[in-house]
């Protein structure tokens, strides 16, 4: 019983990791497409939206001149670092993540895309 209750506990530690081994960044590029509006991943330079570049790892609401909205401003510390967990979880309803407004108003409503994204912003780090 106790090695079954250990198994499951390594379950639910590794699956939101792997959850990120299914994104395919050559898609994710695609899928960025709609993103490029408002943001750069490549370049460090401001649009309505700050660039991307470095995202992973970077804390958030810390690009220098871009005026974030008063939400992530109020929640930027609680956030932290970004992660692949946080930016699939922000990409999916910006509002509800920050409990707030957001200038963010894009939703990328399915899951395996958000995968690619973050599989994209995550390859652009290496």
């Amino acid at each position: 019983m106790k090695m079954k209750l250990a198994i499951a506990a390594l379950l639910v530690a590794v699956v939101p990791t792997m959850a990120y081994a299914d994104g395919d960044a050559v898609k994710g590029k695609k899928v960025f497409k709609k993103c490029k509006a408002c943001h750069t991943a490549t370049k460090e330079k401001n649009k309505v939206g700050p660039h991307l570049v470095g995202i992973i790892g970077r804390a958030a609401g810390s690009v220098e001149k871009f005026k974030y909205s008063k939400a992530m401003k109020a929640k930027a510390g609680e956030i932290g670092n970004w992660d692949e967990a946080k930016i699939k979880e922000y990409i999916t309803n910006p509002k509800k993540f920050l409990g707030g407004k957001s200038k963010m108003t894009f939703k990328l409503k399915k899951e395996g895309q958000r995968d690619d994204v973050v599989a994209y912003l995550k390859s652009l780090a290496k």
